[in-house]
């Protein structure tokens, strides 16, 4: 026992040694679950050979799981628990503190101070909008172009071009989108495509990011030029995966190419439509980055997670921010829990 003792304290200096590293936490906690399994097997009897072994097969798993689950734990868990915590608390300042704060419960307050307040709404019934049109145009567009490019000789060329955008960070998208509404006043030289476009046609420029209700269409338009790669290249592989058999009879039963699409290829790939659909859903559910770099939420254009970082970092509200961020969550987490059960299903 003394050797092993020696061994075990020999093997904790090293440990701790990297524990100063940065992923130095990790490896600890590795180490403390390896200690604490080998404390449980040295326990007890050790004549009893069967008996270890049994301990052995139950803390396996968990020395493989441990880490996983720390890291869950400490990434995803406690954020949810602490911004859980925040949406119903409000930071006091503390007098005489220098700055400091306490945090007060304060129940429910955050959230009806949130819905008392028409930026919330706006920015709630801007997400909805982008619910009903961002998928549903991501996902067709993203459909008729596997198909499209599939019957081209050169269609692997067009289907690189058309995936593209998804390389492009949604900032940079937006600068590029951002010059295309871009406005000069009339008479000057038009360098944004589409006022260019407007005047060459006789019409007057226009100040595309501040019309109301269109402009939300108009920042919509970037994040389906961007998902339409992303649906394109799942649809089409769902495509391809299609028994030509199906098709061959189609065909010599007399189907044209629309019925044999509409009625053939399409129910065949109904699930991995689904996928897409719900897929996009959740990115459009979390939008933050095309808002913020095009308008920022101005000129009713707001949307929950621009809202939650206005609140957060700008109002320094935390209480509001973090109810906000509840608020996706919640919005969020039904569509999450229906794709696993849904992956589940089909892996069975």
């Amino acid at each position: 026992m003394s050797d092993v003792a020696a061994a075990l304290l020999g093997g904790f200096g090293a440990v701790w040694a990297l524990a100063t590293s940065i992923s130095g936490l990790y490896v600890l906690v590795v180490a403390v679950i390896a200690a604490l399994a080998t404390r449980l097997l040295l326990a007890g009897d050790l004549s009893g050979i069967g008996q270890n072994i049994n301990r052995a097969n139950l803390i396996r798993p968990w020395l493989f799981l441990g880490p996983a689950l720390f890291a869950l734990g400490l990434y995803l868990a406690y954020p949810v628990i602490e911004t859980l915590r925040l949406s119903l608390t409000d930071r006091v300042p503390i007098p005489g503190g220098g700055g400091a704060f306490r945090y007060q419960f304060v129940g429910l307050d955050n959230y009806t101070q949130m819905m008392g307040e028409p930026k919330f709404w706006e920015a709630l019934r801007n997400n909805f909008f982008w619910l009903l049109v961002v998928p549903a145009m991501s996902t067709v567009f993203g459909l008729l172009a596997a198909q499209l490019t599939d019957r081209l000789s050169w269609g692997n060329i067009a289907k690189s071009m058309i995936f593209m955008p998804m390389a492009i960070s949604f900032v940079g998208a937006s600068v590029i989108w951002k010059l295309v509404y871009d406005f000069r006043p009339a008479g000057s030289e038009q360098i944004g495509i589409l006022n260019a476009l407007v005047t060459s046609l006789g019409g007057e420029p226009q100040t595309w990011l501040t019309v109301p209700f269109w402009n939300s269409f108009l920042l919509m338009i970037v994040l389906i030029w961007i998902q339409t790669g992303f649906a394109m290249v799942i649809l089409s592989a769902a495509l391809r995966g299609i028994p030509e058999e199906t098709i061959e009879a189609a065909i010599v039963d007399g189907a044209n190419p629309l019925q044999i699409f509409f009625k053939i290829k399409v129910p065949q790939i109904s699930g991995t439509i689904v996928v897409v659909w719900t897929t996009i859903t959740l990115v459009v559910l979390k939008i933050f980055d095309i808002v913020f770099a095009m308008t920022n939420g101005q000129w009713e254009t707001q949307v929950l997670a621009n809202y939650m970082y206005a609140k957060l970092f700008t109002s320094n509200d935390w209480g509001v921010g973090s109810a906000s961020a509840m608020v996706i969550m919640i919005l969020v987490l039904p569509i999450l829990i229906w794709n696993v059960r849904n992956a589940r299903r089909e892996m069975r």
